[in-house]
């Protein structure tokens, strides 16, 4: 079963039962997430590198001071847990990238032990806790977009921008792009790029994918866009591909399988007034992140056929954010790629 098929089958998400996954899906996010421009064949070597998003809404929300512990579950170039070190707090950071993890630790090191890479998932972030002896967190943070030096770095795959292998794996294991392109049914390629990409050409090009395959298989990333481009057409400034890699990065990396798992455990992982920040990008972690925290912010529950309202043992935070917090003008013309996150912030009753 495909990891997008969760929303369909998941009680925890019945809200979404009735929801085309592929509608919440929107040009801005994607102008946001591949900032469209015309594909090279090459990217030089450069460090790890990314921008943090709303750097001063996190720090502002999360309350960073001496004494406090963090965890930020998406370590990245560590620019968010940077700003949380230099006010104090300690921060264990999480990523499964090891370019991430090494470029972090050498950026971070003058903060000695109140910093910590650890290698994992965020969804795996109760186990991580558990035997890192972290204790209750006073804040968790999640920015839940690829970092720049994944996109722009071509032996990582993500992008069409750059010829590279077809990987997409954030981490060193598991299927690759490419398994997914040479191995998976046509079928099962059309669900997922209109599920996670919204691909309204999503029929066609799985099936022209399904006979070039028994060609030559895929192997690089401009075999894939150029066929894409080629098939489709280019018209404007999105590159026809950009729903198609997006929505192969997301099925690689288990996105929304990640995301379901650490939104069930957080509650359990923060003190009493502790507070969860989660950055995301396009619409549909959006709303599952929105879904989620207004579910658990209601002391109770009601139901037509009920007496009366009852208990909700989903009950957990206290709302902070009650609208999604935006990057500012200024912020979005620095950094194109800022243009669809939303900030949203919970804390622990």
């Amino acid at each position: 079963m495909l990891s997008a098929s969760f929303i369909k089958t998941s009680p925890d998400f019945g809200w979404l039962n009735d929801v085309s996954v592929g509608s919440l899906f929107g040009r801005r996010e994607m102008e946001a997430v591949y900032a469209a421009v015309e594909p090279v064949s090459e990217l030089p070597e450069q460090p790890f590198y990314h921008e943090s998003i709303l750097l001063d809404e996190v720090v502002q929300f999360l309350e960073p001071a001496a004494g406090k512990l963090i965890a930020d579950g998406t370590l990245g170039g560590g620019g968010h847990t940077e700003a949380l070190l230099k006010a104090g707090a300690m921060v264990k950071g999480v990523d499964r990238d090891a370019d991430a993890r090494a470029y972090a630790n050498e950026r971070l090191s003058r903060f000695g032990d109140r910093f910590e890479a650890v290698e994992g998932c965020f969804g795996d972030i109760a186990t991580l806790a558990q035997v890192g002896g972290w204790g209750k967190l006073d804040g968790i943070l999640l920015d839940l977009g690829v970092s720049s030096h994944q996109l722009d770095c071509s032996d990582r795959g993500f992008s069409f921008r750059f010829d590279g292998p077809l990987d997409m794996r954030m981490g060193g294991g598991g299927p690759t792009a490419a398994d997914l392109v040479n191995d998976w049914s046509e079928g099962e390629l059309r669900q997922i790029f209109w599920d996670l990409g919204e691909e309204k050409s999503a029929r066609k090009i799985a099936a022209w994918i399904s006979s070039e395959r028994e060609k030559v298989k895929f192997e690089r990333t401009s075999q894939l866009a150029d066929g894409i481009e080629k098939l489709l057409g280019r018209r404007g400034r999105i590159h026809p591909a950009t729903k198609v890699f997006q929505a192969l990065r997301m099925e690689v990396n288990d996105e929304l399988g990640e995301l379901r798992r650490f939104l069930k455990v957080a509650p359990d992982l923060l003190k009493p007034g502790g507070r969860l920040a989660i950055i995301t990008f396009h619409s549909l972690e959006d709303r599952i992140v929105k879904q989620t925290f207004r579910d658990a912010s209601k002391e109770e529950i009601d139901r037509p056929e009920w007496p009366a309202p009852q208990p909700n043992p989903l009950y957990a935070y206290k709302l902070l954010t009650r609208k999604g917090v935006a990057p500012g003008g200024q912020e979005i013309a620095r950094n194109s790629r800022s243009r669809s996150s939303r900030l949203r912030v919970v804390e622990k009753i």
